[in-house]
């Protein structure tokens, strides 16, 4: 009973918006004061939770889920106004690059081939090596900042291929081959450092003024990490790689109504008992970093910890593979012990199985629902609020990873509309999204959130990830003038009227 009221989340509303996906003239969302234009925004609505997604660097097909460090920030997130006004970049130094062609998308190609030239041009007339705080930051991150930065410049080094393809002796990590890329490669290594320790400088200033506002800020940690990372050219031995150090099995999910072929997501797997017997302590110094950096953690793709599939590397698809049972109740034991205050989320869609439910009984972990499943026609759709078990849960419109409602709502057969309309109680499809919104803010769930696009009301041009598929994906950004399209009385009525608002101190 104790781990679960650790666990329980207040009641309040909040919002899905990633840090990408702020405005900006630089091209992608940062952590300068369109951030904190937001959290201004997130208190006058009256919400207590903002999710940012993952805010590690991205690599190839641009997914925040697979980035090449479970435990980095996203150089991209440095706010260039702020090096500006500490006079480690000129203005016109920014300005001399195009940074976007639309204000409401990423470009990631535009931003990675300008972005490093101009933290360079700061890093360079930076004096952080003489500052206490740099010194301070690199010897509590030592577990994984020189390995990181070490990584990232012998992928500069070898054109940004994977480390699959490096020189064999550095594949291998082998120590005369290792020593002798830290003395190459020492001015690199120490960029990498050097945008580590901006991002992280202004991530703390954004979270304290976030916490000010009594806002919890909720992020996302994907349950795997990509082959192409630190983690996995590091820590080789915790995943089932062969002799040459490629994968034998990876993660995804099988074949199912959605899919005919599975989710191949291409991931290594874990080896769980060379992990148990190193008592965990890759995943809790990774779950105590996210622990500094947000409020809350959303563990994505829970399932995982009891049961995952294992789909063979030969196998293109995900048609073949099997379920293998996975750590349970030990990773959550030392994720617990690792996370602090924190609280975590638990990403429990998918295949359920009574183990699962049994763990997320015994953590207390509070779980999840999507208000866009629940559309299809049976009124004991466990979407549904009047099916939901407990307040111990976390409602959404939908994530990032399902359309906008109102696309979602346009593509809808004609039966399912007639029952939402009835359901939610209006007479015509152009009232649901309203009417959607007021029934997750009304609902048991203690959380209730919604995408920022379903605030907005845009279709699925805005939507921010079709899975199992690159190239189109993370492009949706906000516009600063969107802000007038919102309601803003009628959403902290909502918040007001249902018990949502964070609670003001009166000392």
């Amino acid at each position: 009973m104790t781990i679960y009221m650790k666990q329980k989340l207040e009641r309040g509303a909040g919002i899905l918006m990633p840090i990408s996906a702020l405005p900006s003239p630089y091209g992608i969302g940062t952590l300068g004061k369109e951030s904190y234009r937001f959290a201004d925004f997130l208190e006058r609505v009256g919400c207590r939770y903002w999710q940012v997604l993952p805010v590690g660097p991205t690599s190839f097909g641009d997914s925040p889920y697979q980035s090449v460090s479970a435990f980095s920030g996203n150089p991209y997130f440095i706010d260039l106004d702020y090096l500006v006004e500490e006079k480690l970049l000129l203005q016109e130094e920014v300005n001399q690059y195009q940074w976007q062609k639309e204000e409401d998308s990423i470009d990631y190609s535009m931003i990675y081939n300008h972005r490093f030239d101009v933290l360079k041009l700061a890093f360079k007339r930076s004096n952080h090596r003489t500052q206490n705080t740099y010194r301070e930051f690199c010897k509590k991150n030592e577990y994984w900042l020189e390995d990181y930065s070490l990584y990232m410049a012998i992928k500069t080094h070898f054109d940004h291929k994977e480390w699959l393809l490096w020189e064999e002796d550095i594949r291998y990590r082998k120590k005369e081959a290792v020593t002798r890329y830290k003395i190459l490669l020492q001015e690199d290594i120490d960029f990498w450092k050097f945008c580590q320790y901006k991002f992280r400088e202004q991530w703390d200033q954004l979270k304290a003024y976030v916490s000010s506002k009594k806002i919890h800020i909720i992020g996302d940690i994907p349950i795997y990490v990509a082959l192409d990372s630190a983690d996995v050219w590091v820590h080789g031995d915790l995943f089932e790689l062969d002799e040459r150090k490629n994968p034998i099995h990876v993660a995804g999910v099988p074949p199912d109504a959605f899919s005919e072929d599975g989710q191949r997501w291409g991931n290594p797997l874990y080896r769980w008992d060379v992990i148990e017997k190193q008592e965990f302590s890759w995943w809790k110094e990774r779950m105590k970093l996210s622990a500094s950096l947000y409020d809350i953690i959303r563990i994505d793709h829970f399932i995982g910890v009891v049961n995952y599939y294992s789909i063979p590397i030969t196998c293109p698809t995900a048609a073949i593979g099997e379920w293998r049972k996975g750590p349970g109740k030990k990773l959550t034991d030392a994720i617990l012990e690792s996370i602090g205050s924190a609280k975590i989320i638990a990403e429990d869609l998918g295949v359920v199985t009574s183990n699962v439910k049994k763990l997320m009984k015994e953590t207390g972990f509070p779980g999840m629902k999507i208000l866009e499943f629940s559309l299809d026609g049976s009124t004991e759709n466990d979407n549904l609020p009047h099916n939901y078990p407990s307040s111990n849960l976390v409602v959404y419109t939908g994530t990032h990873d399902n359309e906008t409602l109102v696309g979602f709502l346009k593509e809808k057969p004609k039966h399912e509309i007639l029952f939402a309309c009835k359901y939610f109680n209006v007479t015509h499809v152009d009232e649901l999204p309203n009417a959607m919104m007021r029934a997750l803010y009304s609902c048991i769930a203690d959380v209730a959130m919604v995408q920022m696009q379903d605030i907005l009301k845009l279709d699925n041009k805005a939507r921010m990830n079709f899975p199992s598929t690159i190239g189109t994906n993370w492009k949706w950004r906000l516009k600063k003038n969107q802000y007038a399209d919102i309601n803003e009385v009628t959403l902290l009525e909502l918040a007001i009227l249902y018990n949502r608002v964070p609670k003001v101190s009166k000392e």
